[in-house]
């Protein structure tokens, strides 16, 4: 294979276990949106189904039905897409919307849960606990939630500010059956004024707990599931002076033995790695030379050969690592992986 995936099924199963236990009585809702931040949607619910998940949580329409038709019978929550053409797929596929206007509220037929903007300035409800209190009074809701825009910055009010402005909710429209508030972040470093009574974890399934700026330490232990890898197409030698991909941005200062993986920006690696990055040969990390292209990347070879692999993101280079190199947020490099990179389950 040109580039690959290797997903641990027993990684996610742990993780799961870990966050089940740090939250104890309740409820757990993995998030499995974007193709479960391309650790493949169906798999991972498979995998978290088995594990006794009541709840799953996407992001569209076409996420949910795509898990409906692979067999996933937990309730699916889709969290952003209620737009007027996909209602009539809620009932017919059974899935739980995620309302975001009082006006939408109003004419629902089915069990639904509304977002309460309660100070991200995104989606959800933004009216006076008051008014969403005599807007959902006659309709089926059957949750209320919210999602923190800060939850890992303990410098900032911003969190308390919205667990206020969400009680006030609460207090105005009553509990109703589900209540939940929280993602990794909040459950990590154990903001349990914030859980409810479900949680809604996402990084953490996979792997990744974000830091927090002024907080606590994480209580939560998990590891990543996913470790990518690419093989080497050619190896050569070239001589000092030597310029090296696009732009020739890389110079050689000496004698060089080089290596081309094959995967490049196309395949997820960031292009910001280009000439700042690097990868793991033969257990060593190793620069990247020159600019990524869009489907090859050269590395500094070492002993490399053709054919041998070189771990992009694993251990010792993790998503977290590879995010600060390229100046973004490991989120952003685990759903960077495109589709055309193979994925390979292992146990």
């Amino acid at each position: 294979m040109r580039s690959w995936i290797e997903i641990s099924r027993s990684a996610i199963r742990d993780n799961f276990r870990a966050v089940k236990a740090a939250v104890g009585s309740v409820e757990v809702m993995p998030v499995v949106k974007a193709d479960a931040y391309r650790h493949g949607a169906v798999e991972v619910s498979k995998i978290l189904e088995a594990e006794g998940v009541s709840w799953l949580a996407v992001s569209n329409v076409d996420e949910g039905i795509a898990l409906r038709e692979a067999g996933i019978a937990a309730r699916i929550l889709v969290m952003a897409d209620y737009l007027p053409e996909n209602r009539p797929f809620f009932k017919e596929f059974q899935l739980t919307p995620v309302i975001h206007s009082l006006a939408d509220a109003a004419t629902t037929e089915v069990p639904y849960h509304l977002k309460v903007d309660s100070g991200m300035g995104r989606l959800g409800a933004r009216e006076s606990p008051e008014e969403i209190a005599r807007a959902v009074g006659t309709t089926p809701l059957e949750g209320l939630m919210t999602h923190f825009a800060s939850s890992a910055n303990y410098q900032s009010a911003q969190t308390d500010l919205q667990i206020a402005r969400f009680e006030s909710v609460i207090k105005a429209a009553g509990r109703p059956r589900y209540v939940h508030l929280s993602s990794t972040i909040p459950v990590a470093y154990r903001r349990t004024e914030a859980w409810g009574n479900l949680v809604r974890p996402g990084h953490a399934i996979y792997g990744y707990i974000s830091p927090s700026r002024g907080g606590p330490a994480s209580e939560l232990r998990v590891k990543p599931a996913l470790t990518w890898k690419a093989t080497v197409l050619s190896v050569k030698d070239i001589e000092a002076g030597a310029l090296v991909g696009y732009g020739g941005i890389y110079k050689t200062s000496k004698p060089t033995r080089i290596a081309i993986l094959a995967a490049g920006y196309a395949d997820g690696i960031p292009h910001r790695l280009s000439n700042r990055g690097k990868v793991i040969a033969n257990g060593t990390l190793v620069p990247i030379l020159g600019a990524v292209s869009m489907d090859l990347t050269t590395i500094e070879a070492a002993d490399l050969r053709v054919g041998d692999a070189v771990t992009i993101l694993g251990p010792g280079n993790d998503a977290q690592e590879i995010a600060r190199v390229a100046g973004t947020i490991s989120y952003s490099v685990l759903c960077g992986i495109s589709g055309r990179v193979k994925r390979v389950y292992v146990d």
